[in-house]
């Protein structure tokens, strides 16, 4: 999930966005302004939206279809849906018929790279970056798999894809190591029956539960052109895409509007503390606290690097280089709908305990609560923050191109351009708003820690 994004500004069509300064704010330490990128957003007539921007820097072009759906939509009792949609929209559709790889091989013998899709609690997203005279074969099936993908889903398909998803469970949750871990804490940020309890990929009785009837009942909720928006970046004439758009995209049926999820109070995790035993070999110590939404967070995100990012901040030098009681720290915010999941984790070195890791952890993190960094810090931070965004866009597409962020600024403020708003904001942040972040945000009373301990441990 992404934090930040620079911005793009409309220029072809002043109502799509004005020139207007996106805020007030100044960048502090004399940066330099964030660059604004043109880009043109529009709507079709079934309530597709469409984000056009022109980068004629390599003859590609980067497309990233995002459905504002995710396993936060799940109902209780099937979990797991979205993300088996995930697999189950490679496997051909009405028009796109052969073998499960034929989807793939549409794209790949046309040249396609970046190709995939994420899923997680409030969106799935589906992209590929083609050349430039290849894009209509991007947009055709795009829009195949969004208007014609049930007249291919049969009983055979979702009894393959499920064992497919369940193994990779095993995989990547059960057989690897501190993963489940991963998916307990997000079991105790958000209790049952939030949202977000459990694991995106689902639970093994859900999706071995799963009906077909229902499996279709959640594509036709979710996977309509009024619940997505279609982000094309790249080496294109807009006047010659957009009728390409309306051709292929412009005859799907709008659908009813789906269920939204409740936008209510962020929760406050309780205090918790657990052990849990994992096939690993050494002792890692996670801590866990619910934080803030998406674009709401730069104070946090930069209170995060101060304390996690790299060989200079305050957990590696506290902890691994002058304690030596941990062999690594890492420190993260993911922003999400309904409350992101901000996480600190620090795997403890030979020779000590969890005990003494959690301990030392807690004072760096009380550190900052009671005083603002340094100017110096608070800089190094910024900088680093920003120098992910930048890098984020020399890639028109795949997950996290520039594609990428103009779906999800569009997704979390119905604009693309807030981009650079964001990036001024995250200039703006001051030591004080940082040590208010970690005040608000880094509470021992809405902490969870856990224990992960070598031993056998039990599938979850």
């Amino acid at each position: 999930m992404l934090a930040f994004a620079l911005a793009l500004v409309a220029a072809a069509d002043p109502a799509v966005r004005s020139d207007a300064p996106a805020s007030g704010l100044r960048p502090s330490h004399a940066e330099p302004a964030p660059p604004r990128i043109p880009f043109e957003k529009y709507q079709l007539t079934n309530g597709l939206t469409v984000i056009l921007s022109e980068d004629h820097r390599a003859p590609v072009v980067g497309v990233d279809v995002w459905y504002h759906v995710g396993a936060a939509n799940e109902a209780r009792g099937k979990s797991g849906f979205a993300h088996l949609f995930e697999h189950l929209m490679f496997q051909g559709t009405k028009h796109v018929t052969g073998d499960e790889r034929a989807f793939f091989n549409h794209l790949e013998r046309n040249g396609a790279t970046n190709l995939n899709a994420t899923t997680e609690f409030d969106r799935t997203n589906y992209f590929e970056t083609m050349p430039s005279d290849r894009l209509e074969i991007a947009l055709w099936l795009e829009s195949d798999r969004m208007g014609f993908l049930l007249d291919a889903v049969d009983q055979k398909k979702l009894d393959t894809q499920r064992e497919v998803v369940r193994n990779e469970r095993r995989q990547s949750i059960e057989n690897a190591p501190y993963q489940k871990a991963e998916v307990r804490l997000v079991e105790l940020l958000f209790p049952s029956p939030h949202p977000y309890f459990g694991a995106v990929i689902g639970s093994h009785q859900d999706l071995q539960a799963a009906r077909l009837d229902d499996v279709r009942a959640f594509f036709r909720t979710y996977y309509a052109p009024n619940n997505a928006s279609l982000a094309l970046v790249g080496d294109f004439d807009p006047a010659t895409v957009k009728p390409l758009v309306e051709k292929w995209f412009g005859p799907i049926p709008r659908a009813p509007e789906p269920p939204r999820l409740e936008n209510s109070v962020l929760v406050r995790a309780a205090r918790r503390k657990e052990k849990l035993t994992d096939q690993v070999q050494l002792a890692k110590v996670v801590f866990g606290w619910v934080g803030p939404r998406p674009t709401e967070d730069e104070p946090l995100q930069v209170a995060m690097r101060i304390l996690g990012s790299g060989k200079s901040s305050r957990l590696y030098q506290a902890l691994v280089h002058d304690g030596r009681v941990a062999q690594d720290v890492s420190a993260s915010s993911t922003p999400a709908q309904l409350g992101g999941e901000t996480e600190i984790e620090a795997t403890v070195q030979v020779g000590h305990t969890p005990d003494e890791v959690e301990k030392a952890l807690a004072e760096e993190i009380a550190l900052l609560r009671d005083a603002p960094p340094s100017e110096e810090e608070l800089l190094r931070a910024q900088r680093n923050l920003i120098a992910n965004i930048y890098a984020a866009l020399e890639n028109v597409g795949g997950s996290g191109g520039k594609a990428d962020l103009l779906n999800y600024f569009e997704m979390w403020r119905r604009d693309p351009g807030f981009l650079t708003e964001q990036i001024a904001r995250a200039q703006a942040v001051t030591a004080a708003d940082v040590q208010k972040a970690a005040k608000r945000w880094l509470a021992d009373d809405s902490r969870v820690t856990l224990h992960v301990v070598p031993g056998q441990g039990a599938a979850r």
